[in-house]
């Protein structure tokens, strides 16, 4: 395995259909992410699950069964299966177009990993959420296309957007007001930077 990339595949139905994964990524499966894992053709290394979306025992020797009544999600679960592989970057599938809470769970999870240093991208059809904190973000140019930019902690300071239809110096931010939604690729190499606090990012692909 090379780099610390996990690829975790979720039991959610909005992930692209043009699906390329190297095949020295380390691959987990979260519950029903193993049967779409199977309709692709992808065999995971490890597959965590409580079975309330596969509804049966995987026929897979590398299964952990989950608890039904338990304080964390199955992808929650499967994060720590990357992190005790050595997995510093996750590259979610099928963490949206489900249940809305199980995504909004999912946008803490990348939040949390954030805190601890750690990447993580969360795949929808034709759009990517991550998270930063601390930190920022590069995105290559494109000439069309939106990006939305949310204060996940109370309040973000320091922000600046360089690159995008509408920029922003040193700004703040805060999470009961969407100041930044829907800002747009213009063709340049995209830059979102926070100096104090964790960012949520949308952008499309």
């Amino acid at each position: 395995m090379s780099d610390n990339i996990c690829v975790i595949f979720g039991a959610g139905n909005e992930f692209p259909t043009n699906i390329v994964l190297p095949p020295d990524i380390f691959i987990i499966a979260a519950d029903g992410g193993f049967r779409k894992l199977t309709e692709l053709g992808i065999t995971p290394h490890f597959t965590v699950g409580d079975l309330d979306s596969l509804g049966e025992k995987p026929d897979s020797e590398n299964f952990r069964l989950l608890p039904h009544i338990k304080d964390t999600t199955d992808t929650f679960e499967a994060v720590q299966a990357g992190i005790g592989h050595g997995c510093t970057e996750f590259r979610i599938y099928g963490g949206t177009g489900g249940r809305p809470d199980h995504t909004l769970a999912n946008i803490q999870l990348a939040a949390m990993l954030s805190h601890k240093g750690m990447k993580a991208y969360i795949y929808g059809r034709n759009y990517i959420l991550t998270c930063i904190t601390d930190g920022k973000l590069e995105l290559p140019a494109k000439d069309i296309g939106f990006v939305s930019v949310f204060a996940h902690s109370d309040v973000c300071k320091g922000v600046t957007i360089k690159g995008l239809m509408y920029e922003l110096d040193n700004a703040e931010l805060r999470n009961d007001f969407a100041l930044g939604v829907s800002n747009e690729f213009i063709g340049k190499d995209a830059e979102i930077s926070v100096k104090t606090g964790t960012l949520c990012i949308y952008y499309e692909i």
